[in-house]
């Protein structure tokens, strides 16, 4: 079984502690976008952290982190911890483009690894991959340690690294990958594409 978990456990500090996943991105909410994309290519879904409203529908279980404080790698924990089958595709919820086809190559990718995560110029994007519950070990060990950052464990474990030049063949990968950190950066979606708040 696919599983999917939306990471909405962060305290989103750099947008006034908003919900991120509740702002209106062509209409329809960045979380009501992420469902109706993950329903075409996983059989579980999870909210995990402060469940939006949105969450409470048939289909998709909140999850709450096991060991809290320990941000997007604390989620990572309670999503592999809970999920029903192996491997688990990870998104933050404050990405809107994510699409079903991308997801599901980055699936058909896992086999013998770990993670399979996209790399850009930017650097890998580990909130966007799919990650094996063989992490779930290494996972804790970290937390336990406190050595919290999410990409050092892309080191760590079996890794497929997917380049931007794979990325491509299903959209700008700038696009993809996009994610609204700040008012400023949801202000320029807004701009570029009349979307609303």
């Amino acid at each position: 079984m696919r599983c999917a978990a939306i990471l909405v456990g962060g305290k989103a500090t750099r947008f006034d502690g908003r919900d991120k996943s509740a702002l209106v991105v062509g209409g329809r909410s960045i979380f009501e976008r992420q469902v109706t994309e993950l329903e075409h290519v996983v059989e579980d879904i999870m909210v995990v952290g402060r469940a939006p409203r949105a969450a409470a529908r048939p289909g998709i279980r909140s999850v709450e982190d096991i060991v809290p404080g320990c941000g997007p790698i604390g989620g990572l924990h309670a999503a592999l911890t809970a999920a029903r089958g192996d491997p688990v595709f990870v998104v933050a919820c404050d990405m809107p483009y994510v699409t079903a086809a991308l997801v599901d190559y980055l699936f058909s990718l896992a086999g013998e690894h770990a993670i399979v995560v996209p790399e850009t110029d930017r650097g890998y994007h580990p909130l966007c991959a799919v990650y094996a519950r063989a992490c779930l070990e290494p996972v804790a060990v970290r937390i336990a340690e406190r050595r919290l950052a999410l990409r050092a464990l892309i080191d760590d474990v079996p890794a497929r690294v997917v380049p931007a030049a794979e990325i491509a063949r299903f959209g700008a990968p700038s696009r993809l990958l996009a994610n609204v950190n700040t008012p400023g950066e949801y202000a320029d979606l807004e701009a570029i594409q009349g979307h609303k708040l």
